[in-house]
């Protein structure tokens, strides 16, 4: 079962921790924006520092690739381990800063927790490299427990981040053997109505839209494949379950914003994309960014 949690509340938890953060705050945006609970940055190599310019335009959620270093550390991938570069000081330790500094907040608007998907790549697979590595973020994350949401006796209770993980063999099994757990698996479209993937395992579904779709945006779709969208963005609704869609076509401005205009007709929640400004510029202007907030499963404020 998942509990509604107002973020007042949660901010109130945070008070004592705003002291001690307000030392170490960063300005990572010079105007501040609102949130786009429905946008989601697909971080590539480009990126040296992905944070900043994620929060700047107030994507609400990324998804890294990290590489297991020799101990178990995370570097930020998918090229071998460059010293500095890890997830904790680009990602974890900027992110809980900012929001330890603003009463529990990442934005003055945030009402639904910030997505932060780590995959885990590069050459160290080996299933104990993996192990040791995930051991190393689950500490990471219980640094900064009051934080995040977290997964206690089958209940799920959202914080001001929701970590997912992919890429780890038998992450499933790994994550439903804790008691208490601060990271959740990222599954897939697959996953409806699974016993062995429910809700409180993998809240958030996601899925390359190649993977089952062929429509590219320069036609009108078709009417299979948007019967198809539609059905199963309401069946993983009715499963209690985020749908993130990524993985999108190349192509021109107006066939990327066709695609996007129809996962926000259908109800997708989040949209995931390498084009951050595009996708940025798209909800603010589509008019349309407030209804996926809006939609978004685990809100971490009651609707007055």
């Amino acid at each position: 079962m998942v509990h509604v949690q107002d973020m007042a509340t949660l901010a109130g938890s945070l008070a004592g921790l705003a002291g001690a953060g307000g030392a170490m705050s960063i300005a990572l945006a010079r105007r501040p924006r609102g949130c786009l609970a429905g946008g989601h940055a697909l971080i590539t190599d480009r990126f040296d520092d992905p944070l900043p310019a994620v929060l700047r335009l107030g994507l609400g959620g990324m998804t890294v690739r990290v590489v297991p270093g020799p101990h178990g550390e995370l570097f930020l991938g998918p090229g071998a381990p460059r010293p500095g570069r890890t997830l904790r000081r680009l990602v974890l330790a900027p992110l809980f800063t900012r929001a330890q500094s603003s009463a529990g907040r990442l934005w003055p608007d945030q009402r639904t927790p910030f997505q932060l998907a780590v995959e885990f790549a590069g050459p160290n697979r080996d299933t104990e490299s993996l192990l040791r590595a995930y051991r190393m973020l689950d500490q990471q994350l219980r640094d900064h427990a009051p934080l995040l949401s977290h997964c206690a006796g089958g209940e799920m209770t959202p914080g001001v981040v929701t970590v997912t993980v992919t890429g780890i063999v038998d992450a499933r099994d790994l994550l439903a053997a804790q008691p208490v757990r601060y990271a959740f698996a990222d599954g897939t479209l697959d996953d409806l109505d699974s016993r062995s993937a429910p809700a409180e395992l993998a809240p958030v579904l996601s899925e390359p839209w190649t993977h089952r779709f062929g429509w590219d945006g320069r036609e009108p779709i078709a009417a299979e494949e948007r019967h198809l969208l539609h059905a199963l963005v309401r069946a993983a609704h009715q499963d209690g379950r985020t749908v993130r869609i990524s993985g999108l076509p190349d192509g021109a401005k107006r066939a990327r914003a066709a695609v996007w205009s129809e996962l926000l007709a259908a109800g997708v929640d989040v949209i995931a994309d390498t084009d951050l400004h595009g996708l940025a510029r798209f909800l603010r202007s589509s008019g349309q960014a407030e209804r996926a907030a809006s939609r978004t499963r685990f809100s971490t404020v009651t609707e007055g």
